[in-house]
């Protein structure tokens, strides 16, 4: 009798601890980390969702986007989050360690382009740069001008005028306000025009592949000599206009909104339209991303309205809201595409596959009127 009591207990034991825990078992709203530069278009979402639907708001965490990934592929389930905002494509790397912890059907969404935008009072002498030139004048260390050969060197940040960078700029005194390191327009920064600057330079490109770490700290490092300020972009906006010299990095969604006083700065000959973004022919675009879990859609109460949210025409189309949060639209047919993605729930294969880019527009289409044309248009 006593044996037959300890067998139905260790039963019952064993019963009990193969049963989820009460935290994998449900969680009533939607987990979402990653990339600051996204976190504006989850919010404007999740406010959508909660005025249609009755749907416990999202709880959305700015992690960075290598951040927000590391936390999305440590599992599947309600410990886990069911999204990661990204503002670069997941690496093969990264996809490999989701399926190397159980996460095997990630879904890979498109929902459009950000970019940073060089902004200068009106009044300036024009700017015309290259990423290239750019990199000269932000770089905490840049390969050392007085090398008369090629050579391996770096040195401080030598260059105090824009002419010095570059012979065919004005001899204007180089103050740039920009963003933050961890925000949203400096990962664009670091990879559009830092990082794509460094790999111009085979001997730093080559540090990639036995450092990452090393290579990083090289080419994402700005001078701290007081020629570069970190602000926001409200602020860039309010300080720049009385000073001439000034050059601002401001989010596509505040140069929307600047209004009068600046001018924006071509780079490499391109302006930032936003059907030179949705084409991704502005050199400072990058694409942003969604990865959801297959397995989460139809476990987590919401999920599957704010995926539909946010891929629908009124969100990211081209009269959508997303776009007066900055966000510049893909063509239909990419829209298209990606849709039907999030409507089969299609998993990705491998990183890198990304949809061809859409049509390259010969004129700007017709996207939402920015605020400050909007209050020109009503008076």
């Amino acid at each position: 009798m006593k044996s037959l009591t300890i067998t139905a207990l260790l039963i019952s034991i064993g019963a009990l601890s193969a049963q989820p825990s009460a935290a994998d078992e449900s969680r009533n709203y939607i987990s979402i980390v990653g990339s600051t530069t996204l976190q504006p278009f989850a919010k404007a979402v999740a406010e959508q969702i909660g005025k249609k639907h009755k749907i416990k708001p999202p709880m959305i965490e700015s992690t960075g986007t290598a951040g927000g990934f590391t936390l999305f592929c440590e599992g599947v389930g309600m410990a886990y989050p069911d999204i990661v905002n990204a503002s670069r494509p997941m690496k093969q790397k990264e996809l490999d360690a989701c399926r190397s912890h159980g996460v095997d059907d990630v879904v890979e969404i498109k929902i459009g382009s950000g970019a940073a935008v060089l902004v200068q009072p009106t009044s300036a002498q024009v700017l015309d740069v290259s990423r290239k030139d750019l990199f000269l004048a932000l770089a905490k260390n840049v390969p050392d001008p007085n090398c008369k050969t090629a050579c391996d060197r770096l040195t401080p940040n030598p260059y105090q005028t824009w002419k010095q960078v570059n012979p065919s700029l004005p001899d204007l005194s180089i103050e740039i306000m920009g963003p933050p390191a961890g925000s949203g327009t400096r990962e664009i920064i670091n990879g559009t025009v830092m990082e794509a600057s460094c790999d111009s330079y085979p001997w730093i490109a080559e540090k990639k592949t036995r450092s990452e770490a090393e290579y990083k700290r090289i080419c994402h490092a700005i001078r701290e000599d007081g020629a570069y300020a970190e602000e926001t972009s409200d602020t860039i906006l309010t300080r720049i206009s009385g000073r001439s010299n000034a050059v601002g990095i401001v989010t596509y969604a505040a140069y929307q909104s600047a209004g009068k006083g600046l001018k924006v700065i071509s780079v490499e000959g391109v302006q930032p339209l936003a059907a030179r973004l949705a084409s991704q022919s502005y050199p400072l675009t990058k694409p942003l991303l969604v990865y959801v879990k297959k397995a989460h859609v139809h476990r987590v109460p919401g999920l599957d309205r704010y995926l539909a949210e946010l891929t629908n025409d009124q969100a990211w189309g081209n009269k959508g809201y997303l776009l007066k949060k900055g966000l510049a639209p893909m063509s239909a047919d990419e829209r298209k595409g990606y849709g039907e993605i999030v409507k089969s729930l299609r998993p990705m294969v491998d990183a890198g596959l990304l949809l061809p880019i859409g049509t390259v527009f010969e004129t700007e289409p017709n996207f939402v009127s920015s605020p400050a044309r909007k209050k020109k248009s009503q008076k």
